[in-house]
């Protein structure tokens, strides 16, 4: 990282830490086939990152972690996805019934785990989740999935805003480049959330109390 940079922000007061989570839940973000299937135009290569959160998913359930899965789906030619789904060509990979909106086999959301279907970037954007955190008294919410700078970055922003401690899984995240990833990782812990690796995300579930 360049120093200037690093010297900048933390001069404009930027990068302080958030209160220690004590209840968190574990959100898998838009792990579908999507980003996996190398026949796709949304293929990121981010293979590395399912197996990641693969481990995570693990120790979670260990734990009884609650767990929240999501995807994305478009009705009526993407009507109710707005100016967002007229903007990105792709996200007609969603509409109603694309294989490309299925979950992966590996990580594949069980009866006791939430899952939220979304139009928007955000996983709090119209689908319930603050509700549904506050009612499990959370406290923070561990934060994994595709891409880090779409839909992680405004649920992690999201998160922060509804008064939740955000805490993202380096290795857990991915991007189509390292380029917009790095950055936004970089944005993110500077301002919004927590930005941790899964050796310190792991340690923290098996001591949780």
């Amino acid at each position: 990282m360049d120093k200037d940079l690093l010297e900048d922000y933390e001069g404009a007061l930027f990068g302080g830490s958030m209160p220690t989570v004590k209840r968190p839940a574990l959100i898998f973000v838009d792990f579908v086939r999507a980003y996996l299937d190398t026949s796709s135009p949304l293929y990121a290569g981010v293979e590395e990152v399912v197996q990641s959160a693969v481990r995570i998913l693990e120790i979670a359930r260990k734990n009884n972690i609650p767990v929240i899965f999501t995807n994305v789906e478009y009705h009526d030619g993407g009507r109710d996805g707005g100016v967002f789904y007229k903007k990105v060509k792709a996200l007609k990979l969603f509409d109603e019934g694309s294989p490309m909106g299925a979950f992966l086999p590996e990580l594949m959301p069980i009866t006791t785990d939430r899952v939220l279907t979304k139009q928007y970037a955000s996983a709090f954007f119209n689908t319930g989740l603050s509700e549904y955190l506050s009612e499990l008294n959370v406290d923070g919410l561990i934060i994994t999935g595709l891409s880090t700078s779409g839909c992680v970055r405004a649920t992690a922003v999201d998160c922060c805003q509804y008064g939740f401690v955000p805490l993202v899984v380096r290795d857990a995240v991915g991007d189509r480049h390292p380029r917009p990833h790095d950055a936004n990782l970089f944005d993110l812990q500077a301002k919004y959330a927590e930005v941790v690796s899964e050796a310190q995300i792991i340690s923290y579930i098996n001591d949780l109390k």
